[in-house]
C-alpha cells in the first residue's frame, strides 16, 4: 500500500468513530426539564385550587331528595363541566363542578338529577331550572355546532350553565323541549306581548 492510500484509510475511520458521550451535561439538562415540567404543573394546580377558593361563596350542591317521581326523559353520557351563565370560558371548579365525568341524566317533575360516577352527584329543583339549548362548547370542551346540551340552571344568587353531551346526540333536542316547557317564564315569553 502506498502512503496516500493508508493516509485515506485512517482519515475514513477518524471520520467513522463517534465522539464520547458527555454524560454529566446531558443528565444536567434532562433534571432542569423534568424540573421545569413538574413546577408547570404545580403553578396548574395552584391555579385550579385559587379558582375554587375564589368560588368559595357558591353554596353546597343539593342532593337528590328521596322518593322521586317517575322520570320524563334519561340518557347516560359525560359531563363536560360547569361555567357562570352567558360566559362559557368561565369555569366554575368549586364542590366538584369542574370535574369532567361519565353522567346519568334523569329528568323528572321535581328536577334534574345528575349522577356522576367517581365525582360529586347533584340535583337542580324543578324552580331552579332557568333551561337549555344546544351549544358547541363549554369551558375546554369545544365540538360541532348544536353537539352540547347546555341546562342553565341558579344555585344560590348565581346562574350557572352545565354542558353535557349524550351517548346519542339526537336526545339533546327533547332535553332542550322538556326543560324549556318546565319553565314557564320561557313558554309564556312569547305570549305576553
Amino acid at each position: 500500500m502506498t502512503p496516500a492510500v493508508i493516509q485515506l484509510a485512517a482519515e475514513a475511520a477518524e471520520r467513522r468513530s463517534a465522539e464520547v458521550t458527555d454524560w454529566g451535561p446531558r443528565i444536567a439538562w434532562v433534571a432542569g426539564l423534568l424540573v421545569f415540567i413538574a413546577f408547570v404543573y404545580w403553578l396548574m394546580r395552584q391555579g385550579w385550587k385559587w379558582r375554587g377558593a375564589l368560588q368559595s361563596d357558591l353554596p353546597e350542591l343539593p342532593a337528590a331528595p328521596g322518593g322521586l317521581p317517575a322520570h320524563r326523559l334519561a340518557l347516560t353520557g359525560r359531563y363536560h363541566g360547569s361555567t357562570t351563565a352567558g360566559q362559557w370560558l368561565d369555569r366554575i371548579v368549586a364542590h366538584g363542578l369542574g370535574v369532567r365525568s361519565r353522567v346519568e341524566l334523569t329528568l323528572t317533575d321535581a328536577g334534574l338529577d345528575v349522577v356522576r360516577p367517581g365525582a360529586t352527584d347533584f340535583f337542580v329543583p324543578a324552580a331552579q331550572l332557568r333551561g337549555a339549548r344546544l351549544d358547541k362548547g363549554i369551558a375546554g370542551k369545544v365540538l360541532t355546532e348544536g353537539g352540547l346540551l347546555v341546562v342553565t340552571w341558579a344555585h344560590g344568587d348565581k346562574l350557572i350553565d352545565s354542558g353535557f353531551r349524550s351517548d346519542r346526540a339526537a336526545e339533546h333536542a327533547a332535553w332542550v323541549e322538556a326543560i324549556n316547557l318546565m319553565n314557564p317564564s320561557i313558554t309564556t315569553e312569547g305570549a305576553e306581548r
